[in-house]
């Protein structure tokens, strides 16, 4: 090859580089090869988990705990197809996410050939996953496809994009032309009358609600400023966790599927939703009928229409649109009533407390065991660590509202799309790219064996990565789910595993905790070991039949958060 000459798959990876890439997840194949070839010469590191969806679930923990978009690596047809659940949680969570792939060659026939992992329509089928799935048609066009990725993550609501390389373009030559670079973001801001509609709605506001979402991570400073300033409860969904200290007075959590707080929002005179679809996922049932103006942040234009209409949309990125607000909300408004004072009203701290107290009184004993271990937890991990989660009952009934995150904290929870088998991978993804943070991941005994082999991915990197596993024996969802039916079990009791001796196995450690004083002492030395150490908490298998009829047809809004289809 010349000097002045790349090829297809050069150009694929000086591409990334050059748009900040220093990491890929993915797993090399016959046809990817020409892409692996140059990573290392542009200076991109690589972890090979050890399957296709745990290098997306690892690039999409990546995203979510650094801010960069997650990239990974895979090839032709069924190692594509593994990554599709991964490829849909990143959708359904708003993760940028690149899929990089070898396609059959330009002029690869209509008709079946049964050449070596022929897929049809491969790049069509990704384009309903993603935001676009490029396939490009000349080594010129493969830095476009990428600049174009770049552009969408930095410009638009963050969704997963797939770039697919033929196979003869990966190995053919064009010369090293400058490279098309992605622009500097430019943070879209909500146009002036907006902002003076919505500081007037909440000026006149005297029972206001902040419901943050995951677009609000990138405005937590103003989010706090405002919360004070209004004086308002302030409740997050999964995604939202983390984006305000759950620690703060006005901080109701992790709790919007609870009766009370659905009752808050109902008789609030003024919702503020930030980077949120107040989504059935979150609210574990419809949004309740609003009596006051819906208040709407995002970045996303459809939004403002789609599932719940704003009546004031507020169009742009949250941190602009929340700085504009608050500007607003400081000047004098004849027609709104008096200008908010200094500091802002009285906090509404007491009904934050009576809201918190309302939503924990219809705890099921069952969550309430494991309220103390997840405080054991809590008590021995340091402020910034980041947590990891899985579609178990002890992630969305237990940590999720339970587990107090403040930033610099992140808890990433894979909602809406709802995949199992997202924790442990994902924690891997955030170890590699943030390997000084501390990272646990949390899981039942049923998500985890979805990609248990990826404790071996964690102990090649030989970094302290506890996994906690409640061990119910099964899935204990779909096991309460049919005994509130009246449903014998079906395939939903597995036999004892012994998951201590699972870790050891793959290269990392194991070991049992009976109690929260047991768990406090087993994350303490797994911070301490390189790899991974598994931590089984064994939890009750009975059924607890009476107590989830209760929870399902209670008064309060009491479905599964994802409409009961995990474990």
């Amino acid at each position: 090859m010349a000097a002045d000459t790349v090829t297809g798959g050069e150009s694929l990876v000086r591409a990334l580089a050059l748009h900040g890439t220093d990491l890929a997840f993915g797993i090399p194949g016959t046809h990817n090869l020409e892409i692996y070839r140059h990573l290392a010469a542009h200076g991109i590191r690589h972890v090979a988990p050890r399957h296709e969806q745990g290098a997306g679930y690892a690039a999409d923990g990546y995203a979510r705990a650094t801010g960069r978009p997650g990239v990974a690596i895979t090839t032709t047809g069924p190692a594509l197809l593994n990554i599709a659940a991964a490829v849909g949680q990143a959708h359904s969570d708003s993760v940028p996410l690149l899929v990089v792939s070898p396609g059959m060659p330009l002029r690869h026939p209509c008709l079946a050939t049964g050449a070596l992992h022929e897929m049809p329509g491969q790049s069509e089928a990704f384009g309903h996953l993603t935001a676009f799935s490029h396939r490009v048609t000349s080594v010129e066009e493969i830095d476009a496809a990428v600049a174009r990725a770049f552009t969408r993550f930095r410009s638009r609501r963050p969704r997963p994009v797939h770039i697919e390389v033929p196979l003869d373009l990966l190995t053919a030559e064009a010369p090293a032309g400058p490279p098309r670079l992605a622009p500097p973001h430019l943070p879209a801001r909500p146009r002036p009358e907006s902002l003076r509609a919505a500081a007037t709605a909440l000026k006149r506001a005297r029972r206001p609600a902040l419901v943050l979402g995951g677009g609000a991570h990138g405005a937590k400073d103003e989010v706090l400023e405002l919360a004070g300033r209004l004086g308002a409860p302030v409740a997050t969904t999964a995604n939202g966790k983390g984006s305000f200290p759950e620690s703060h007075p006005l901080a109701l959590g992790v709790r919007l599927h609870s009766a009370a707080v659905h009752k808050w929002l109902a008789e609030s005179d003024a919702v503020l939703a930030v980077g949120t679809e107040l989504a059935e996922s979150d609210l574990w049932s419809a949004l309740p009928v609003l009596t006051g103006a819906l208040i709407r942040v995002d970045i996303d234009p459809a939004q403002m229409y789609a599932g719940h209409p704003a009546d004031i949309p507020l169009v742009g990125d949250a941190r602009e649109s929340l700085r504009g607000l608050l500007v607003e909300l400081a000047l004098p408004d004849g027609e709104s009533g008096p200008a908010t004072e200094p500091g802002g009203p009285a906090p509404l701290l007491g009904s934050a407390a009576a809201l918190r107290s309302a939503a924990d009184a219809t705890l099921d004993p069952r969550d309430t065991r494991r309220l103390p271990f997840l405080a054991a937890m809590r008590s021995v991990l340091p402020p910034d660590t980041v947590w990891t989660s899985d579609s178990a009952q002890c992630c969305y009934y237990g940590a999720l509202p339970h587990l107090p995150v403040d930033p610099p904290g992140r808890y990433l929870h894979p909602t809406g799309f709802g995949t199992l088998g997202y924790a442990l991978p994902a924690a891997v993804g955030v170890k590699a790219g943030a390997p000084e943070r501390p990272v646990v991941a949390l899981s039942g005994d049923g998500g985890l064996q979805f990609t248990v082999q990826e404790l071996a991915t964690a102990a090649g990197l030989g970094l302290p990565l506890p996994v906690v596993v409640f061990d119910n024996g099964g899935y204990g969802e779909i096991r309460d789910e049919m005994a509130a039916r009246g449903d014998a079990p079906v395939a939903v009791d597995h036999p004892p595993l012994d998951l201590s001796a699972l870790a050891r196995a793959y290269g990392g450690h194991g070991t049992r905790a009976d109690t929260p004083a047991a768990l406090a002492d087993a994350l303490r030395t797994a911070l301490t070991v390189p790899g991974p150490t598994v931590i089984t908490v064994p939890e009750p298998t009975g059924s607890t039949a009476p107590t989830e009829l209760t929870r399902r047809t209670g008064p309060a809004p009491v479905a599964a958060p994802t409409g009961g289809a995990h474990p």
